[in-house]
């Protein structure tokens, strides 16, 4: 697909509203380069799917359930932040801490004796980590109080039948309707560079072969259990190479969702990982989706990307915590809602169990001009909690008070699209790094989401009858905050006439159109 047809691809939805604390200073149609005569955009008729209502998702380590009192209801500020976000999602438990857990079903029972390696090489008991029953309820309570469901993930790399139904068990009956599906095994691809396999005896096959094992147990013993497969890190070809072996699997249990990740760039250190590129169309998720969706379609089934994110490994400073991923992760669920996915799980969580998933520090950490400086751990996590934000002046622990950081906010701009119908849209921004998606929402009204990306061009768009609905903007992209601004904040972002909206450098915006 080429750079044009890529960027006329889109559409949009409606939820509740985080209105920002101050409006950002005015800006006019006349300043920076906007374009005077306006370029058009043109809604047609409905071009895709309607957008699952659950499409918004978050992903956590599995190591965060070592602490039953983190997903509780009693965590109010938790799930404030979680039904902000979305009234309906999906929360995905995985990660590569999902290897070293154990289930501890009564208190007197001891840990496996794992010789677990690391990615360094080392075998630091910390990272085996029980999860109790009383976690498990207490999960059951906050995806009730958030109105949420969850993917969760069972162990492979050491994991088998006889110790994995008991837990799956246990998490099936406390869920029930909560639980979409299990995921065995995390970036099954990795195993190998993890040290969980040998090369010689690792591919997709024997990948299947084991899955095959212990799926096929676990529905013995819970006949109403699914699953999805295979998470890999990145190499999509495990999509399609489990197709193909699918049609002669006999006993096939029931897999819902084929299942993958997708981190933009990295590591850290890279300079190659920055604003600017991050600013350009991700030709790999555009790959990665056409993958997905042929596997699936053989498969019949739903396809999600159940982790991801900016920068792989716990994020960059100056750009996983700054407003230009606030504009990526609107873009990235637009997208991807534009693609046909089920629904988008990006990664984060609080600064102890992400760090151990990573190899026990953020590397992005060396990245920083002052190490003293406030910020997020991970540097990417869409929510954070005000206790582990480092240099904070606070105590470093976990407290009752979440903030919703800059990719947070970008998934809620995109929420706006859950339940709607995604429209065509015909829009040639020219020279302005732009993208456009619309859709028509279930009471009929039209919307569209325009995305100005570029940092140095407004675009001025011929939409007569058009009302903004909400603005998504910053001061810079490098900006350490991001807004999302409704009501008649919003409008004195926008300079708009009886004919066209302007939208400033470095914005989204959300509006409705005329009529239905």
């Amino acid at each position: 697909m080429n750079h044009a047809k890529q960027l006329r691809r889109h559409f949009l939805r409606n939820a509740c509203i985080l209105a920002g604390a101050g409006a950002l200073s005015s800006r006019s149609v006349g300043q920076d380069g906007a374009q005077p005569g306006g370029v058009k955009l043109t809604v047609g008729d409905a071009a895709g799917q309607t957008v699952p209502l659950d499409f918004i998702g978050l992903s956590y380590e599995n190591m965060q359930l070592e602490d039953p009192k983190f997903f509780s209801p009693a965590n109010r500020g938790l799930v404030e932040q979680f039904r902000n976000l979305s009234p309906r999602g999906v929360l995905r438990l995985g990660g590569n801490t999902s290897e070293f857990g154990w289930w501890k079903a009564r208190s007197a029972d001891e840990p496996p004796n794992r010789n677990i390696i690391l990615k360094d090489g080392s075998r630091p008991a910390t990272y085996i980590f029980a999860i109790t029953p009383e976690t498990i309820r207490q999960l059951d309570g906050f995806l009730q109080a958030t109105g949420w469901t969850c993917i969760y993930g069972l162990n492979l790399g050491y994991g088998n039948p006889e110790t994995d139904i008991p837990e799956a068990r246990f998490v099936l009956e406390t869920l029930g309707p909560r639980l979409q599906y299990f995921q065995i095994g995390n970036e099954v691809d990795n195993f190998i560079r993890y040290k969980l396999r040998e090369p010689a005896e690792w591919n997709t096959d024997r990948y299947l072969e084991e899955w095959l094992v212990i799926a096929r147990a676990v529905e013995r013993a819970l006949p109403e259990a699914r699953f999805g497969l295979p998470d890999v890190a990145s190499d999509v070809t495990w999509l399609t190479r489990i197709a193909d072996l699918w049609a002669a699997v006999k006993q096939k249990p029931n897999v819902t969702t084929l299942s993958h990740h997708h981190y933009w760039g990295g590591p850290p250190s890279n300079p190659q990982a920055n604003i600017p590129r991050l600013m350009m169309p991700d030709e790999t998720a555009i790959k990665q989706g056409a993958v997905a969706r042929e596997a699936a379609q053989r498969m019949n089934t739903a396809y999600r990307m159940t982790e991801g994110n900016t920068v792989f490994r716990g994020g960059k400073p100056g750009l996983s915590d700054v407003f230009a991923s606030a504009l990526w992760s609107a873009n990235y669920l637009l997208q991807l809602m534009s693609m046909g996915y089920s629904g988008v799980n990006l990664h984060g969580g609080s600064g102890h169990a992400q760090a151990v998933s990573v190899g026990g520090s953020f590397v992005g950490e060396a990245e920083m001009k002052d190490p003293n400086e406030p910020h997020p751990k991970p540097f990417y996590t869409p929510i954070a909690n005000e206790g582990t934000l480092a240099g904070s002046g606070v105590d470093g622990k976990l407290n009752d008070r979440y903030l919703l950081e800059p990719v947070g906010y970008g998934m809620k701009f995109a929420s706006r699209f859950v339940g709607a119908t995604l429209l065509k849209v015909d829009f040639d921004p020219g020279p302005v790094n732009a993208v456009a998606y619309a859709a028509r929402q279930p009471d009929g009204r039209r919307i569209v989401a325009i995305l100005n990306k570029d940092d140095a061009r407004t675009l001025t768009v011929n939409l007569g009858g058009a009302e903004v609905r909400e603005v998504l903007a910053a001061p810079a992209l490098d900006a350490k905050q991001a807004r999302l601004l409704a009501g008649a904040e919003a409008a004195a972002q926008v300079a708009k006439t009886a004919r066209s909206v302007t939208v400033p450098k470095h914005t989204a915006v959300l509006v409705e159109l005329p009529g239905t």
